[in-house]
């Protein structure tokens, strides 16, 4: 639907359908709703959404997926909307459906330590309900306050805390999915374990919204972090970062290992936070650990001096309070609103923990020579071999310009990943902007056999087509 007109009658006679069974006043087709539904964190696409319909239970999704499958209508689900590859975005006249009005707990299991939510229920909400418990809902990102279950299960998301907890995956005991046919499957039902054939649920983790819209989850709930410490180290090059890991987790629990760059950290200061210690180097590594009643900060300290002597840091500061720990992590956690209005071009690849060094060695090397007038940032999740890169536009270049410049070294960077063994997604999916590359981390034999289950579930392709791969 072109925002700036009116819908024409049959348009008009379509959604009048769907307001038929979803309240009218949740069938939208005004400008404001078409563009901020219509989109994600991405931005390089135009929005051009059919409408919005943000269903209320789970009776009007199927009834509106067996609408749409009557009516020929793509569907595009959506979550928070906080996503990087454009696997939420309507661009192609698809009616987007919103999680957002099914945002309730459910069920609270005390001995089980699990919850039941709808799928869109806030991440940051489910947080605060485990805490609330006097448990914890470790799967954590700095989008916790918009991002949503059913997204972040849609796209496997990862975040700070993967080399503790693991990615979304490992929490999700029970999913109710409404396929691409319409059918409502509950899938698991919160088992531990269950050894009765196909484990259906995993094929909708990280589906991107391709076979099924998830409306339900049952999540498991662990213990709280016993008083976490946090470190922020300054390191003099990319092979002191990963000396610094192994180093640490040998000798701590750690929950996260993060990294990020000097120049990612002059954006962060620019918003008014302040540098950890006095002096610049190149990297930066944040590092968070238990300590309950400070018994590991002896230990921390001993490990701090083992990396100066050994060169792999310059200085340091550990966190005396909770409020500090929080303010570390903020010069990590800020990074991707500091650079926001810069319009950046993002890239989340992984490669195995051991092979980062040299990758990164590799694609910086690449990025410097292919892109020597912009600014190019890199941050990540060092501890699972997570790894941002952000290059940023020139206030003076045309968007659409320095999309095209990005795009035209792709291929350059996913070979070199692909000789690393790398993927050419970590957490965000695939979507339309990894689309053209999905064949460096898939092989054609394996693409064949995914297209075979969409096919499955979603067999007149109405769930988010276009995303990951073309009918």
């Amino acid at each position: 639907m072109d925002m700036q007109n009116p819908p024409a009658p049959e348009t008009v006679a379509l959604l009048d359908g769907i307001r038929a069974f979803v309240d009218p006043a949740h069938v939208r087709t005004d400008p404001d709703s078409l563009l901020n539904y219509g989109r994600d964190w991405t931005r390089f696409y135009t929005p051009n959404p059919l409408a919005v319909v943000l269903p209320d239970s789970i009776e009007q999704v199927q009834q509106l997926v067996r609408y749409a499958n009557d009516h020929q209508l793509a569907l595009v689900p959506s979550g928070g909307r906080t996503g990087l590859s454009g696997a939420a975005v309507a661009c192609q006249g698809e009616l987007v459906v919103s999680l957002e009005r099914m945002n309730r707990i459910l069920d609270f299991d005390p001995i089980d330590r699990s919850v039941t939510c709808q799928a869109g229920v806030v991440t940051e909400v489910l947080q605060n309900f485990a805490r609330d418990h006097d448990l914890y809902y470790p799967v954590d990102f700095a989008s916790r306050g918009s991002s949503q279950i059913g997204g972040n299960i849609a796209t496997n998301a990862g975040g700070i805390k993967v080399i503790r907890y693991g990615l979304t995956r490992d929490w999700v005991t029970g999913l109710k999915v409404v396929t691409g046919r319409g059918d409502l499957l509950d899938l698991n039902g919160g088992l531990i374990k269950n050894a009765s054939g196909y484990d259906l649920r995993h094929l909708f983790i990280g589906s991107e919204g391709t076979l099924g819209i998830i409306v339900e989850a049952t999540l498991k709930l662990t213990r709280p972090l016993r008083e976490p410490s946090v470190m922020v180290l300054g390191v003099p090059d990319l092979d002191s970062v990963m000396s610094l890991y192994h180093a640490f987790r040998s000798q701590l629990e750690l929950s996260a290992f993060e990294f990020f760059s000097e120049l990612a950290l002059r954006h962060v200061l620019k918003k008014g936070l302040h540098r950890p210690f006095d002096g610049e180097t190149p990297y930066y590594a944040l590092l968070e650990f238990d300590n309950p009643e400070q018994a590991s900060t002896d230990e921390a300290l001993a490990l701090f001096e083992r990396g100066a002597e050994e060169g792999w840091l310059v200085d340091g500061v550990i966190s005396q309070s909770e409020t500090q720990a929080k303010e570390l992590w903020r010069l990590r956690e800020d990074i991707s609103e500091s650079i926001a209005e810069h319009l950046p071009y993002k890239n989340d690849v992984a490669v195995r923990i051991a092979k980062a060094p040299a990758f990164l060695a590799e694609a910086d090397a690449l990025l410097a020579q292919q892109y020597p007038d912009f600014e190019v940032l890199w941050y990540g999740h060092i501890g699972d071999g997570n790894l941002h890169i952000n290059i940023l536009k020139p206030a003076a270049m045309e968007h659409r310009t320095f999309i095209h410049k990005c795009e035209a070294v792709n291929d350059l960077l996913f070979q070199a990943l692909q000789r690393h063994g790398g993927s050419i997604s970590a957490e965000h999916g695939v979507g339309l902007t990894k689309k053209p590359y999905l064949h460096y981390t898939r092989s054609a034999t394996e693409v064949g056999y995914l297209r075979a289950i969409k096919q499955a579930f979603d067999p007149n392709g109405i769930l988010n087509p276009g995303k990951i791969f073309d009918r």
